[in-house]
This record gives structure tokens, sequence and C-alpha cells, in this order.
């Protein structure tokens, strides 16, 4: 459990059945409030070889595993290049947030190239992800009390409306705080001091933080509207490319 992302990170690849063409931190790391008991939330892309793809015994798409080093608890999701491709194209916007992570555990030549196509997956429907996630969040925020929901549901809110008006995807809530109501630095030190911890004194009440997250929904449907993003990827035939060229290499170069 840890604020601080530990030094060992790196190693993590050479531990991976399949070569990983990269593997980033998500979660609240990237999101800008990590607390001091965060687990690390580690998402990225392995590469099946291609007798485990085209014969009749397959490997494994999504390799999921969690432990603990040095008392930090990491949870590791990786997928199968092929189908984090066909996720970036269904207007994910996890996928994204992943591949464009800063915080960059391992990389490739491939991921450089996949970053560089990542733009021509952007359209104005990634807007429909964001207001979801933001449902979820507000609903389990209603049930459970914790700050934690509560912040992903402006962080995500903020992020998609960002994304709408700029085409740029920023997943770190403390840099849109402008575009937020004013008490929300102060929930985010709040989550940063506690991972489950409730509203801290002072926090505004239920109205208040129903009436500003309405407000930011109607302004994430508004910017997608308006937005100059398109209404398709244009990136399946590059991707698509992409995957054929890795697979019949066998490793995640990029070359």
């Amino acid at each position: 459990m840890t604020a601080v992302l530990p030094s060992w990170l790196p190693e993590v690849a050479a531990g991976e059945r399949h070569p990983l063409a990269f593997a980033t931190v998500s979660g609240a790391h990237l999101y800008g409030f990590p607390s001091v008991d965060s687990d690390v939330d580690l998402r990225g892309v392995h590469v099946l070889p291609a007798e485990e793809v085209v014969g009749l015994r397959t490997g494994e798409e999504t390799v999921t595993r969690s432990w603990i080093r040095e008392g930090v608890e990491v949870d590791l999701v990786t997928h199968d290049l092929a189908k984090f491709c066909r996720l970036l194209l269904g207007r994910n916007g996890y996928v994204l947030e992943q591949l464009l992570s800063p915080l960059v555990v391992t990389t490739s030549p491939l991921h450089e190239e996949m970053r560089a196509l990542a733009r021509g997956c952007l359209t104005r429907h990634h807007a429909h992800h964001y207001l979801g996630f933001a449902r979820t969040q507000r609903r389990l925020s209603d049930r459970t009390g914790e700050l934690k929901p509560l912040l992903y549901a402006f962080r995500v809110l903020l992020t998609g409306i960002h994304l709408m008006r700029t085409g740029e995807l920023v997943a770190d809530l403390t840099l849109l705080l402008d575009g937020g109501p004013p008490y929300l630095p102060g929930l985010v030190e709040a989550k940063r001091a506690a991972e489950h911890g409730g509203l801290p004194d002072g926090a505004p009440g239920g109205e208040r933080l129903a009436a500003d997250l309405d407000a930011l929904t109607a302004r994430l449907e508004d910017a997608r509207d308006a937005s100059a993003l398109p209404d398709a990827s244009s990136a399946h035939d590059a991707l698509h490319d992409l995957v054929v060229r890795t697979r019949l290499a066998g490793r995640p170069s990029g070359d």
C-alpha cells in the first residue's frame, strides 16, 4: 500500500509469460489522488505468439494476477494485443487512458506506435463512456457514503469534458480542478489521507454535490454535441496492420 510508486515496478515485465508491449499505472495514482494505502493498478498489453492464436489451443486473451511485495499490493491486468485494439476501436475510455498514461512502467516501440495511433481512435462517442462511468460512481457513492467514488465521478466528468472540447485525454483530476467546484481540492486532499474514508468535515452536503455533478453532466453532454471529434474511428486499418505485423514477428518490437 503506497502513495509513492515503488522503484521495483519495472521488474514486473520479466515475470510475465508473454512479452509485454507496455505496462502503465492506472487507478488512483493516474487520477491524481493516491492514498497512503492505495494499491498499485498496472494495466498493459501482452503479445500472444501466433501458435497460440491460430491453433485449437489458444492463449489467454486477458491475464490477471495480484500479489504483495514489500507491503505493496499490485494488481496487474493485461490484454492480448488484438483484444486491446478491438477495445480501442470500441470507444473504450479505460484502455485509452491505460495506453496514454504518463506513468509508464515498461514500454517498447510497439507501445509508441500504438500511442501514435490513439488519436485516430478518439470520437465524440467516448463521452458515453464517461457519462456511464459517472452514473455508476454516483450510485456507489450514494450507497456507501465513501469519498472515493464521489471523486471518481467528478474525475470522469471533467476528463470527458476536456476530451470533448480539446481532443486531449487528461486523466489526472488535479490538472482539471479549474473546471470543477471550489471545494474539489479539499476532497482530493482528504482522499489522499485515506483510501476508503468518508467525506471530510466541512464538505458540501448531498444536495450541493448532486447539483454540481448534474451541472458537470450537462456540460459534458453539451461538449459532446459541440465536439469537433469525429463520429467514427479512423484507425481501424492501421491497427489491423499493426496486429498482423506484430503477430507474424512474434514479439512487441513495432518493427
